[in-house]
This record gives C-alpha cells, structure tokens and sequence, in this order.
C-alpha cells in the first residue's frame, strides 16, 4: 500500500472470511486433507476486483485493498465496504471489512466483525487497548509481559530509541505498528526493473511441485538482488504464464518482510486459484477442470523497504533453519506438497488432537485452538508416543474382575493388572485418575463419555489408558 498524501500510512480496507479455511470435522482430516482453500479463495478476490483492480492478498482468507479512489467512486469508505461485504456474501461466503489508517489496524479492525470502520486519524487510540501478543510475534510479546507492558498503548508511548536498542529492528517495527504507522518506511522511487526474476518451463510444468520448487530459487535471487542494495521486499507480484497464453498476477504480502519459503508458499497458493479456471473468473466448487501447465513464472518485487539487517541467532539457528527449509521444498518437489509435514500443537482433550501435521511451509489455524481452557485435559507431562490406532486393552482389580468407571466417576476397584491385546498381565504399581470427559453430549450420534487413566505397571513403563463403555484402550505411552 502507498503511503498517504500526508506521508502516513494509507486508508486501508481489509476483507477478512471468518471461517477460513474451512476445516473438515476432524483433526486429523484437517492436517491430513489437501488444502482446497487457495483455489477457492480466488472467488472471493475476484469479487473485490470488481471494485478495486489492485488488490493484496496476504493469505487465503484476507484480503486487502487502498481505499482512498475507490471509496470516492462508490459513495464513501462505509459505503465500499458495505458493497464489497454484499458481493462477497453472494458467493457463499462469510465476510468482515475493516477500514483504518494503515494495513495492520485495517486487518485487526476486520477481526471484530462486521464493518469497522476506525475514522482518520484516530487508529493510534483503536489500537491503544490491544493486547501485545496481537502483534503477532509471542517472543516480543512475552517480553513485553514480563516487564509489564501489556498493551499496544504502553508500548507505544515508551521511547523509540529505548525499543530499538532493547528490541532491535524487530521491537522498533513493532512498535511502529502500535503507533498505527506502517511497519517500515517504503523506500524512496519504485523498485528497479532489473530486480524481477523469471523461469521458464519446457516443457510446460503441469503439477505444481516443480513450479514452486523453482519458485524458491527464483526469490533467493530476488532477495540477494535486493540486499546487495540495501532493501528488502514486502510486497511481491507473481505472475504466471500457461502453455495455452493464458496469464494471471497477484499481488502477495507478508506480514514481515518476505523470505524465499513465503514467497514459494504464495506461488503455491496462487497457482491452486489459477489452475481453477482464468484469473478472475470464478470456479464452480468441485469443478474437474483439466490442470494447465506453466510455461513462465515471474516473480517482481513490487513494494521494497530499507534492509535494517536481522538478528542471527548465537548458536546458528537461523543457519540450521535455512537448511531444513532448503531439504524440505527439495523433499516436497520429489514426493509432493502432503508428504513432508511438520507438528502444530492444536487443542483438545486427548492427546492424539493436540499434535495436527501440516504440510511443511502451510500456514494453517488448528480447528481446536490450543490456547482454550480444555477442561477434563490430562495433565502434563504429555506422552510421548501416542498410537494413531488405540491398543485395546483390560485393566482388572485385584480380584481379576473388570476395572469399571461410573457416570459419576467412581471407579468400581483400583487397577491391580494390565493387558495389552493378548498379552500377558503385567502388575499395576502405580495410577492416577480418572480424568472423566463428556463430550459433544448434544450430538447422540457423535457423543463419547470416557474416562482417562495414567498407569505404571511392574516393567516402569507408564500409559495412558481410556475407558468407554466397558472397553479398555492404550491411547498413549511415556518414553
């Protein structure tokens, strides 16, 4: 986004779908599932062009747009943002606007439903009573916690040049945002021409792996171009070029500056929407269209910023971090996009929902968000091992009778043995429970009452062990 007439941030409007992506009922189909969210997205930005031809996408599911011509064409800010709202829900899709001084505010003003509209100039004093952590940085966040500043107002007012020598270039950008400025001044004068980087494909690639693949080669050159003069990019146009002359563009954004993984990660997102049909026409869900190979990619940095340099870390991790992002694009261009995952911790009451894999370099909100109250969870330390399939099991007393729980919690004796499948008894010396949990009670196809244990039997090996309706599973081990 430009800057303002006044030099300050510009008036943004963001365009924000709640209940993006949307994840399948379970967790495990939720990491496990390809990610259709891209490809459906592009309708929604198809329907915000209508009203504006430049528009950013940060992520499927947000959206972003300079309001100042716009709003003068269509009858105002509220009235551009009522009318991109409508069209957005003709397609079949939620929709919150948020209008504010600046991308960040615009984006947090979407979040808090409806349409927001923060007037000029008063973005500082939206911002003020936000927790830090919405910053979206927890390290800072934590910080600033433990030093007693816990909201956007107090970080704000604190002197810049205290933040930056204690924060560094990260901390001094984050505290530009709270004082509802833009992150990092733009860059005097529009990139060089010389900076954009392309790659052609014969033949035409028509799977998406060896595009992105290619895609993370080409943005290393256009970041090591644009640091050996001092900048770094925000803001990156991709362009895309198929064997039957077809073209599309998109403008991407990061909320930091871009690296070469978030650059290929956009691709990737772009390509999902382009393959679905020309780039702004919008594709029936479930459509089979036939995939359309890529003969040239383009990568332009079209909005660049002063490279203040970054913080390495003491003991080499950020080198240790490139490698693993190099191996694994690597890894994915061989194998495919779902087969390297990594481990996000997610919520719930079981310890097989609270760990989801996602495909490595996916940026994805866990359908039970971790940071929630859980009551009935077991306690920590969590187990280590966890089996995708619970081993069935029998606990009995020490009269050899099942080990029983009633809907009140009472066990009927202590567990004396346990049992694995057919094997043989092994002694209980130890446990702990029951952690009893009723879930979805509301839903009788769905519903499950089960009471959780932690057992020790004689060979020091420790479980965890669930009961429902008079069956026994080992859910987990402690390694």
């Amino acid at each position: 986004m430009t800057p303002g007439r006044d030099g300050g941030p510009a008036r943004i409007l963001a365009v924000r779908c709640p209940d993006w992506p949307d994840e399948p009922a379970d967790a495990a189909g939720a990491a496990g599932a390809a990610e259709p969210a891209a490809r459906v997205f592009d309708q929604v930005v198809a329907a915000v062009e209508d009203f504006c031809p430049q528009v950013e996408v940060l992520r499927p599911g947000l959206c972003a747009l300079a309001v100042r011509g716009a709003a003068r064409y269509f009858g105002g800010e509220e009235a551009l943002a009522r009318k991109i709202a409508e069209a957005v829900t003709r397609r079949g899709f939620g929709c919150r606007t948020g209008i504010a001084d600046g991308l960040f505010a615009a984006c947090l003003a979407a979040r808090s439903g409806g349409r927001n509209v923060v007037p000029p100039g008063r973005t500082r004093e939206f911002l003020a009573p936000c927790p830090v952590h919405v910053l979206g940085s927890p390290d800072l966040a934590a910080q600033l916690a433990r030093l007693g500043i816990r909201t956007l107002g107090n970080f704000a007012a604190l002197p810049a040049q205290d933040v930056a020598s204690r924060f560094g270039a990260e901390g001094a950008a984050a505290q530009r945002v709270a004082r509802g400025l833009e992150a990092r001044p733009l860059a005097v004068g529009p990139p060089r021409a010389g900076l954009s980087v392309a790659d052609e494909f014969d033949p035409p690639a028509v799977q998406a792996e060896p595009v992105v693949f290619a895609a993370k080669g080409l943005a290393e050159r256009m970041l090591a171009g644009l640091a050996a003069r001092g900048l770094s990019c925000v803001r990156v146009r991709v362009e895309v070029t198929g064997e039957d002359g077809t073209q599309g563009a998109r403008l991407w954004r990061h909320d930091g500056l871009l690296s070469a993984l978030a650059v290929a990660q956009r691709v990737r997102w772009q390509l999902d929407g382009w393959r679905s049909g020309h780039e702004g026409t919008a594709a029936r869900p479930g459509e089979d269209t036939e995939p359309r190979g890529v003969t040239l990619l383009r990568l332009v940095p079209d909005q660049v910023v002063p490279d203040e340099g970054r913080q390495l870390g003491l003991w080499g991790d950020d080198l240790v971090s490139d490698r693993v992002e190099r191996a694994a694009v690597r890894l994915q261009a061989m194998l495919g996009h779902e087969a390297v995952t990594h481990p996000m911790l997610a919520g719930g009451r079981g310890p097989a929902e609270q760990v989801v894999h996602v495909p490595f370099g996916d940026v994805r909100v866990p359908r039970l968000p971790a940071d929630r109250p859980w009551p009935g969870r077991i306690l920590l330390p969590a187990p280590a091992t966890v089996y995708p399939d619970p081993v069935p099991a029998r606990v009995s007393d020490a009269s050899g009778a099942p080990v029983t729980v009633t809907g009140r919690g009472a066990v009927s004796g202590p567990p004396a043995a346990l049992a694995l499948g057919d094997g043989p008894r092994l002694e209980v010396t130890a446990w702990a429970g029951p952690w009893p949990v009723s879930e979805r009670w509301w839903d009788e196809r769905n519903a499950t009452r089960r009471a959780r244990f932690q057992l020790v039997t004689g060979d020091e090996t420790a479980w965890l062990a669930a009961v429902e309706r008079g069956r026994w599973q080992i859910e987990a081990r402690y390694d």
